[in-house]
């Protein structure tokens, strides 16, 4: 209780909140990296799993790869960008661990959400003259988009979690408290870090289960 009660007057104590490596600036950080990788994940994962999603091929190669990627831990691949040429390029190998990290449930809930829709609207849709390219954007995307969204959900709220570890590669973010507390031999300090990573996911998943709830019928997941 005591170590709680250190914690907590740690992250009420003003000092820590501003200036040079204060909370605000680590959580600025925070946002920014998980923000990056999450767009950096999208953009490779979405036109991937949509392609494949619409023509119905290559798919479940693609899904067993991620699944396999899901299982190395994010730790370990960023320990080996880390020993590569890569880690000579400052934040590169955090990013690129991070991305390789998000891409599997982004990729799965896409693919999944594709080929989940109904294959009679999908071929009512090619009788009424409709080109592939219309079909995907005017009629599959849109079905998909609960299922997409969730994807992009998890990956999200997985991000800010695991970017703690870009202070470990001497990068900013939440991580950088909870190892300035290692280093200090603080357990209020490495406490109270621990705590603001894991408020800032959940605020995260409260912001998209907000979106979701506010969003047309249509958009929000079914169930």
């Amino acid at each position: 209780m005591n170590t709680l009660a250190e914690a907590w007057r740690w992250l009420t104590d003003p000092a820590h909140w501003s200036g040079d490596g204060g909370i605000a600036q680590r959580l600025v950080e925070h946002l920014w990296l998980t923000s990056v990788c999450l767009g950096l994940s999208c953009l490779i994962a979405l036109p991937v799993a949509l392609v494949l999603g619409h023509v119905g091929r290559g798919g479940a190669l693609a899904v067993n790869l991620s699944h396999i990627g899901r299982a190395v831990p994010t730790f370990a691949v960023l320990v080996l960008l880390l020993l590569s040429p890569i880690g000579a390029y400052g934040s590169w190998p955090t990013v690129i661990a991070l991305v390789l990290f998000a891409v599997p449930p982004l990729l799965v809930n896409a693919y999944t959400g594709m080929r989940g829709v109904d294959r009679d609207v999908v071929r009512a849709a090619r009788g009424m003259g409709m080109t592939g390219r219309q079909m995907l954007l005017g009629v599959e995307l849109p079905l998909a988009l609960p299922l997409i969204l969730t994807g992009v959900r998890i990956a999200a709220v997985q991000l800010v979690a695991t970017a703690t570890l870009a202070a470990l590669a001497g990068g900013g973010g939440l991580g950088r408290i909870i190892t300035a507390g290692f280093n200090l031999a603080s357990t209020p300090q490495v406490v109270a870090g621990a705590a603001l990573v894991a408020a800032f996911a959940l605020a995260v998943e409260g912001l998209f289960v907000l979106g979701q709830r506010l969003a047309p019928a249509w958009a929000r997941e079914s169930g």
